[in-house]
């Protein structure tokens, strides 16, 4: 029987990070590194920090069908775990980037590499706190979810601009948990588990994005019962938790890594509702 620290280190594992170059990204390329693993690290542009680079880069552009397949064609082997990291907010303004960024480039670079896992794989997938309506909206949400490629997503988002109206990142973050449901018991059969932690605020890049988007206050309105935000290595060590053996029974799960605030809403929820009355 192995120990826990035995089933979370990644010795000779060849693992796949997109998003390398900066926050989560880059400290799940670290925590691997020292767990043993070999990590090709994917990015737009190639990571600065020794100490967080991984052992082979490549260099990729989510928003381009084109660029993706090539990318994932250099990805040298089986690959043993995946982390999907790479994601831009609402912030950029372009919706439609944002979808195809956050969900379907990532669909697609899935994909193109999950007939090269063997049978003990994980892909681990990063959605949001964004998307804790997920279930009042999967009606609308699983239309996207049931295409199937990026022309077919596209063409998808042209017919219901409504449910891009608010920026396009809740939708994509939606997408990103019921894909994985979606694809658990197919990926299952083959030994395959999917999962996706659900991040709050987060100190990273994205989190300048919002702020020069909406501004402070609104980052603020986020106020977690830990009382402070999230560090990027936080987050990143539950990705790296959900991909080693330590959890080989969870699959098709989202974690709400949000400290606290989703538990916060509920309990607030049920203790104001009306109370129904008596007969």
């Amino acid at each position: 029987m192995n120990t826990l620290d035995e089933l979370v280190r990644y010795d000779g594992a060849h693992v796949v990070v997109t998003g390398c170059a900066s926050g989560i990204g880059e400290q799940v390329t670290r925590h691997l590194g020292r767990l043993g693993a070999r990590v090709t690290g994917l990015d737009r542009r190639a990571p600065t920090d020794p100490a967080t680079a991984p052992s082979d880069f490549i260099e990729i552009d989510l928003a381009d069908p084109d660029l993706v397949e090539a990318a994932a064609g250099a990805v040298d082997g089986a690959v043993d775990a995946l982390f999907n990291v790479a994601g831009v907010s609402s912030g950029i303004g372009d919706p439609l980037l944002v979808v195809r960024i956050n969900f379907l480039g990532t669909r697609q670079f899935t994909e193109a590499l999950v007939n090269r896992m063997p049978t003990g794989a994980a892909i681990c997938n990063v959605s949001s706190l964004a998307a804790s309506s997920y279930r009042e909206n999967a009606g609308v949400t699983a239309g996207l979810v049931d295409t199937a490629s990026v022309p077919d997503g596209l063409r998808w988002c042209a017919e219901n601009p409504d449910a891009l109206a608010d920026g396009g990142y809740r939708l994509s973050k939606e997408a990103i948990i019921l894909y994985g449901m979606r694809r658990a018991e197919e990926w299952g059969a083959r030994g395959i588990r999917i999962n996706c932690t659900a991040p709050g605020v987060t100190e990273t890049p994205i989190l300048d994005q919002l702020r020069s988007a909406y501004g402070q206050q609104y980052l603020d309105s986020f106020t977690a019962p830990l009382g402070r935000v999230s560090t990027a290595e936080e987050q990143a060590a539950v990705l790296v938790f959900l991909g080693s053996r330590a959890a080989g029974y969870i699959t098709g799960q989202v974690l709400w890594t949000d400290g606290g605030i989703l538990g916060q809403r509920f309990w607030t929820q049920i203790h104001t509702a009306p109370v129904a009355q008596g007969s």
